[in-house]
């Protein structure tokens, strides 16, 4: 079994929230959350973002707004 990065746990959060990690990467993903701080601070912050944002009204974006805001993650500095 490898050691799970952060950023390779940043990069499953969603999938590990939506369950759909293979067990083995689940696990993976669950043995790095019991001994990093910074990674299991970072979890809760999405799950309380999400659940804010779960209340909102789910108004569609314009065409326009939708292919500026995918192209600037497209092209986001990494």
């Amino acid at each position: 079994m490898n050691d799970l990065d952060c950023r390779r746990f940043v990069e499953l959060v969603t999938a590990f929230l939506e369950s759909a990690l293979a067990p083995e990467q689940e696990q993976e993903f669950v043995d790095h959350l019991a001994r990093c701080d910074g990674c299991d601070r970072y979890l809760d912050q999405i799950r309380q973002t999400t659940q804010a944002l779960d209340g909102l009204p789910g108004e569609a974006l314009s065409p326009e707004i939708r292919a500026t805001l995918l192209d600037a993650f497209r092209h986001r500095p990494r």
